[in-house]
């Protein structure tokens, strides 16, 4: 099963040694199913960027995959996505404080297998900063396979590798935040011998790549200014 290690808000006030050993244990613990990463793409450097709509049920959430700093990872979601495969999976760890995961459970909480895993790019310079979406995985840094998370809250420890390697970012969301943090907020519990699992579940109805980015929403005009007429004189001294 696939777990990233709960880090609330309180966890800032441990030790550094304990904080070292959670974020240590920030993993995608499934079922190993093919332990050798597929071979690299070439990376694009003026690959254009790919953006998807992710419809869940807290609403819709808008992304931009950057095919430039991470061809491998954009090219393994969009096929997913493309399949279907992300069609009815769900949040399954949520930690308002820290990220949500999805991409490879099913609503009764069974895990759905996956492709071979991928390369991990972390070195692409893109930051874990809130709203990045990046790959879950084990603790081989060669292990991710469709699982993904997306960050509530920037997240720097998560750029400092560990064990090799630390997790690589391959997008952002551009609209939808407020979905983001919907989900966030959601009560959590146990289930399936998972923590920080969703009380309430929250499916991914449906994702597809489009065809350009999304119309995003206009600022609102100013408020224009109501005259006022001023009061008559009362013989009362004002400031």
């Amino acid at each position: 099963m696939t777990t990233l290690t709960a880090i609330h808000s309180r966890s800032f006030v441990r030790s550094a040694a304990a904080l070292f050993v959670a974020i240590a244990a920030i993993a995608n613990t499934a079922t190993a199913q093919d332990t050798k990463p597929a071979a690299p793409s070439t990376p694009t450097t003026s690959a254009a960027p790919v953006y998807v709509s992710m419809t869940t049920s807290k609403g819709v959430i808008y992304l931009e995959l950057n095919a430039a700093k991470a061809p491998i990872s954009t090219e393994n979601f969009v096929n997913y996505t493309k399949e279907g495969y992300y069609n009815g999976t769900i949040f399954h760890r949520v930690i308002k404080t820290f990220m949500i995961q999805g991409g490879g459970f099913t609503a009764d909480m069974k895990e759905k297998k996956a492709k071979a895993p991928i390369k991990n790019e972390w070195q692409n310079g893109l930051p874990n900063s809130r709203g990045a979406i990046s790959m879950a995985r084990t603790n081989a840094p060669d292990s991710a396979t469709c699982q993904f998370f997306i960050n509530t809250v920037d997240n720097k420890m998560l750029d400092q590798p560990r064990g090799g390697a630390a997790y690589a970012v391959f997008g952002k969301v551009i609209k939808g935040m407020d979905v983001v943090d919907a989900i966030a907020a959601v009560p959590t519990g146990q289930s399936s011998g998972m923590g920080d699992v969703p009380k309430t579940v929250v499916t991914i109805e449906k994702m597809e790549v489009l065809a350009g980015p999304p119309a995003m929403d206009a600022p609102a005009a100013p408020a224009t200014p109501t005259p006022t007429t001023p009061a008559a004189p009362t013989g009362t001294k004002t400031p």
